[in-house]
């Protein structure tokens, strides 16, 4: 592993839309993310897995040996062949490997090689228990044999940069969005001190962005305190879906108008302004009193198919239908979400992308 990037090479962070190698999931077991309803959640990643095998193979982080048994025979009943997905055991504390796996950015003048950028995971500020979580990027490394670069503060060379996968979407064309909720606020503070500045410096280094674009705050219910990949999503350049809450008596309604206000008024990094899309928000999912962060803006673009949280909501068709017109060239397909979001979070947050080189 590398402490600094070869400053030497173009590097760029790909679009999630470009082709993959492979997507990254880690099958579930720890049962507090889902108290009560752990038992229906292998369904739910089985019938991700089965949607995304045509397309692209699954690699599969497996707990431990128990984990890595029972697997198999759930994928085998949800259709999935055994050729389809590799299993790897690891100790994880959770599968949410947006957060806790490496980004992969290609490097060289064509971005004929990729590299894996590690960000350094604290469990979004909030928990204690990452230790084996932290422990991702490096068998991810082992495993692809792509090389990996840890990320330091650009303000403080030595001292690791703590981000996560979810807290940023780029249009593969050096513009990234993210929110001043999760990296600028003093709640859930990931780089204590580290300025607006500073991290679009980070974001050049090690992703090379030119242009970051922040938006406000993120999703209800979200105890990523902001993640943008609930909200703002890139679905190709220069065009940004978001997620959108005309009801004035709902907590996002605000933030959607004022995040509707900055997209409507940025440039991407060519100087181009963006088109934005909204996406309807379902109903406010509630369980045991406590709302959760559903949106379709969670969606993940596989090679195959894009697939896309629904929650048995009227919106779920509306949601469903603007997204097969913003990706006319691979199926959208609806994953029932929720019970899954139970865990805080959806499809877009326990999967990674492996680019191809």
């Amino acid at each position: 592993m590398n402490a600094h990037p070869n400053s030497q090479s173009k590097r760029l962070m790909p679009a999630e839309w470009e082709p993959h190698e492979a997507t990254w999931i880690a099958w579930p077991h720890h049962e507090p993310d889902w108290p009560g309803k752990l038992e229906c959640i292998p369904w739910v990643y089985a019938e991700i897995v089965r949607v995304l095998a045509p397309g692209e193979r699954v690699e599969i982080l497996c707990h431990d040996e128990r984990v890595a048994d029972s697997a198999p025979d759930c994928l085998e009943r949800n259709g999935v062949a055994p050729d389809a997905y590799r299993l790897h055991v690891l100790p994880t504390d959770r599968g949410w490997l947006r957060d806790s796996a490496p980004t992969a950015v290609r490097i060289g003048e064509r971005g004929e090689r990729l590299e894996w950028v590690q960000w350094d995971f604290n469990a979004w500020a909030k928990y204690d228990n990452y230790a084996l979580d932290v422990q991702v990027p490096a068998a991810i490394e082992r495993i692809t044999g792509i090389p990996r670069v840890a990320a330091q503060r650009p303000d403080s060379p030595g001292r690791p940069l703590v981000l996560e996968g979810g807290a940023i979407d780029t249009d593969g064309n050096g513009t990234l969005l993210v929110t001043e909720e999760c990296l600028l606020s003093e709640q859930q503070c990931r780089n204590p001190g580290l300025t607006r500045e500073g991290y679009e410096r980070a974001f050049a280094e090690y992703l090379g962005i030119r242009k970051t674009i922040w938006l406000h705050r993120g999703c209800p219910g979200d105890d990523t305190h902001g993640h943008i990949d609930d909200i703002a999503r890139f679905v190709r350049r220069g065009v940004v879906a978001l997620a959108w809450e005309p009801d004035p008596r709902d907590d996002y309604h605000e933030d959607a108008v004022e995040n509707l206000r900055r997209l409507q008024a940025a440039e991407d990094a060519s100087g181009q302004p963006l088109e934005v899309v909204k996406l309807p928000m379902p109903r406010p999912v509630v369980f045991e009193g406590q709302r959760l962060p559903a949106s379709y803006a969670n969606f993940y673009i596989g090679n195959a198919a894009v697939i896309v949280p629904t929650f048995n909501d009227p919106a779920d068709r509306e949601a469903l239908d603007i997204l097969a017109e913003l990706f006319p060239d691979r199926p959208v397909v609806g994953i029932y979400s929720r019970d899954l979001v139970w865990g805080l979070g959806t499809l877009h947050c326990l999967s990674q992308q492996q680019p191809c080189a």
